[in-house]
């Protein structure tokens, strides 16, 4: 009597399955920590960004191995199917900021430095005493990057309203309480403002905290009182149109606020 024995081989599991997830896993903690770090001021920011890249090529490992693993398992049958599943998933949901990052970049025009006033921008004097040799120094704007804000950015200009100082200064005062900014030059109290106020503030962006500095120059022209501003980044060449939309977004709140007071708002570039 002849006997058969059958031999059961047990898949193997790939290590890329493992490998993609661990990485995947790890860059999406290393992310969180570093931007709530960053937020609350316990991460320098040179020293975030470098954190950044660190994860942008975790995730983007973690993706190759996802798909080596992914190929094991389709030719050779190898297990690992659920943590190369993870790790591809949680690499997408990590590279996926990076990737609208390179969307702006893309879209808007490399410029730091917006101001709706491109012939004397308002000063940014306290601001360029904070500012250290790893920030974007404070300078001048050439001829090129005033024609691609003016192409990029046409509706970011001064206002100009109808009304006097100390009202307009009032409005301004209310609108910078509710954005929440740090005041680095406080404006004088309304009733006693003469001529040309410039206040200056710090303003970070949503997320990632990013630093931007204000500069508000409010000036009395007799029975008008017209309003610039500038924004400027403290890192990167880029600003992925933040400065544009900290401007434009302040200045429509500020048109809001004159409105209540029955003056006319008018962009002061189109008078």
């Amino acid at each position: 009597m002849v006997e058969f024995h059958t031999r059961y081989v047990v898949p193997r599991t790939t290590r890329a399955a493992g490998l993609s997830r661990g990485m995947a896993s790890f860059a999406a903690v290393l992310l969180a920590t570093a931007v709530l770090g960053h937020r609350r001021g316990l991460v320098d920011t040179t020293a975030f960004f470098w954190v950044m890249g660190i994860v942008a090529l975790l995730a983007a490992f973690a993706l190759l191995f996802s798909g080596l693993a992914f190929s094991r398992l389709w030719k050779f049958g190898d297990q690992g199917g659920h943590d190369l599943t993870v790790g591809a998933v949680l690499a997408l949901v990590v590279l996926a900021p990076f990737a609208y990052i390179a969307y702006q970049i893309a879209t808007f025009p490399m410029l730091r430095d917006i101001s709706t006033d491109l012939d004397d921008p308002p000063a940014l004097t306290a601001a360029a005493s904070l500012r250290t040799s790893a920030m974007n120094p404070l300078a001048p704007s050439s001829l090129g990057q005033h024609t691609l804000q003016t192409e990029a950015y046409p509706l970011v200009v001064g206002r100009r309203y109808d009304l006097s100082l100390d009202r307009v200064l009032a409005s301004v005062e209310a609108v910078l309480d509710r954005q929440g900014w740090q005041i680095v030059v406080p404006p004088p109290p309304a009733d006693e403002a003469m001529g040309d106020v410039n206040i200056e503030a710090v303003a970070r962006t949503l997320i990632l905290a990013l630093p931007s500095d204000v500069a508000i120059r409010v000036v009395d022209d007799g029975d008008q009182t017209f309003v610039d501003m500038r924004a400027a980044s403290r890192y990167g060449r880029h600003d992925l149109g933040i400065n544009a939309g900290l401007i434009s977004a302040f200045l429509t709140e500020l048109d809001q606020e004159i409105a209540t007071q029955a003056g006319t708002a008018t962009p002061a570039a189109q008078e």
